[in-house]
């Protein structure tokens, strides 16, 4: 930790969220970009996405097309098209994070961690908290 900084720093870039309209004619543009295949496909119904996952050295990226008019997905994508929708980081306590952040002022979209994809605990910091950018917590979900 650095001096005077009183926050965990994170791990990695754990992924980078891209909000998509059509999953299949995406899986295919990103299977071109990336030279290989996506490794996963999976629903997260709390969300109102389905997601598909590349692996790009260490980093994931990670297409969400919404299962829903209302979702939050659907909703980014009316207002503002496809494209990057948010840079996820990995932690190794989420709970404590979310402490740390909220003690300096950051957003937090969720109180509590929620269950995301990739077998992960999830929460959202608001854009309005971070320069614009919707940030994402990311830590293994405790079996």
């Amino acid at each position: 930790m650095l001096p005077g900084l009183t926050l965990t720093p994170m791990n990695k870039v754990e992924h980078i969220g891209i909000a998509v309209k059509d999953l299949s004619r995406s899986l295919e543009l990103f299977r071109k970009l990336l030279g290989q295949e996506h490794y996963k496909i999976e629903e997260v119904a709390t969300e109102g996405v389905r997601t598909a996952c590349f692996k790009v050295g260490e980093t994931k990226i990670e297409l969400l097309e919404a299962t829903s008019p209302d979702s939050p997905i659907a909703k980014f994508i009316e207002k503002r098209g496809e494209g990057i929708h948010h840079i996820a980081f990995d932690v190794d306590n989420i709970q404590q994070q979310m402490a740390q952040l909220a003690a300096h002022d950051f957003t937090l979209l969720n109180p509590q961690p929620k269950a995301g994809a990739d077998q992960k605990e999830v929460c959202f910091i608001h854009p309005k908290s971070a320069n614009g950018v919707l940030v994402e917590l990311c830590a293994d979900a405790k079996t």
